[in-house]
């Protein structure tokens, strides 16, 4: 049997559950049933995200290798008749399509390779005939069903080639997809991505430190006051990467599944690079303080301030600079190209889907 998984984290994924899944699923099979897996790297999803196209195409990938079983992955969000997919069985041609975001943001491996050992349990035992027959016997039961709840089973029209679908629907199958989309895009490459906006805020954190009007600035504000330069300094950042990036997604065309789909897109967008600039800002924090306690001398500070220095102070200071260094490094985001900020807050499959859309926009 062959894994057929997209690059980056599919790939990867995959990878470490061969490992592990020949033992796994002979022991659960029994009858001396070997399971000899290969692992095979391609962007089989390229230019489409329509269910029954790809399960065509690892139809025909598996014929021409002669794969009894064909297992493929990807991290694309996908959607059949309004529902968000987790998983295509066809058991007449052996074949399951695999929706990693629908498995959520969380254990993510472990989730995957129960999905991946149920559906080729399921595909490997023996095939029922007809629809009531394969309802009762193929349905996947074990920890696959179990573990991501509210799945539920789908829609199959008669010209697909899959014969049994599983979806996820309602508010915690929206939460799920979209932790699995921002796991994907992995918010924390945001940081060394952006290499010239993270100059800008280290410079002006470095400067506003030693600066006394900043001290008593900081020293006057309030908490509440605190919370609010951060929020404000966060969703300006996170607002301006979006726009000057150009990450905002339009639906494709009018259809109602389209408008879903591109507002599943820009939520997880948002939140992507919002947990990115967030790790941003808790970086910069922890250096304006390292760099405050080097730098500050208490003498002057009281004789500035009129306030002793504390550890109180120290962090005051530097939690205030954090906020004004990420309105700059915000500034300083305009000198990184579209494709520096894409690279950064998107998988190399979500870059790649974009770029597609782009180009058959233009």
């Amino acid at each position: 049997m062959a894994l057929l998984a997209e690059p980056d984290t599919p790939t990867e994924i995959a990878q470490r559950m061969a490992q592990m899944l020949p033992n796994r699923l002979a022991d659960r099979f029994g009858q001396g049933r070997r399971f000899d897996i290969e692992v095979v790297s391609e962007p089989f999803s390229s230019g489409t995200e329509d269910p029954p196209t790809l399960m065509r195409r690892i139809m025909d990938r598996g014929r021409a290798e002669r794969w009894d079983i064909v297992v493929a992955l990807t991290d694309l969000p996908l959607h059949s008749h309004g529902h968000r997919l987790v998983v295509d069985l066809s058991h007449e041609h052996g074949l399951a399509l695999l929706s990693l975001p629908p498995l959520g943001g969380l254990r993510l491996q472990t989730r995957a390779r129960r999905a991946v050992e149920e559906a080729v349990l399921g595909l490997a035992g023996p095939r029922a005939t007809g629809a009531e027959g394969l309802r009762q016997g193929q349905q996947l039961q074990g920890p696959f069903v179990a573990s991501l709840a509210p799945i539920h089973q789908g829609p199959v029209g008669e010209e697909e080639t899959a014969d049994l679908r599983y979806v996820v629907s309602g508010p915690c199958g929206y939460l799920r997809v979209l932790g699995g989309m921002i796991r994907a895009n992995r918010p924390w490459r945001l940081v060394p991505g952006l290499s010239k906006a993270l100059a800008a805020a280290l410079a002006a954190g470095a400067i506003a430190t030693v600066n006394s009007t900043v001290w008593n600035l900081a020293g006057a504000l309030s908490t509440l006051r605190l919370v609010i330069a951060m929020v404000g300094s966060v969703v300006l950042m996170t607002g301006w990467l979006i726009v000057d990036g150009q990450l905002w997604q339009r639906a494709t065309d009018v259809s109602w599944e389209a408008r879903q789909r591109a507002r599943l897109y820009n939520a997880s967008t948002v939140m992507t690079v919002g947990i990115g600039v967030l790790v941003c800002y808790g970086g910069l924090m922890v250096i304006n303080l390292v760099w405050a306690l080097f730098i500050v001398n208490d003498r002057v500070f009281a004789s500035m301030t009129r306030t002793p220095l504390h550890a109180t102070e120290y962090l005051v200071l530097s939690w205030f600079v954090a906020s004004v260094a990420t309105v700059s490094g915000a500034l300083g985001s305009g000198l990184e190209s579209d494709e520096a900020i894409r690279a950064a807050a998107y998988s190399k499959r979500e870059q790649e889907r974009r770029h597609m859309l782009e180009h058959d926009h233009t």
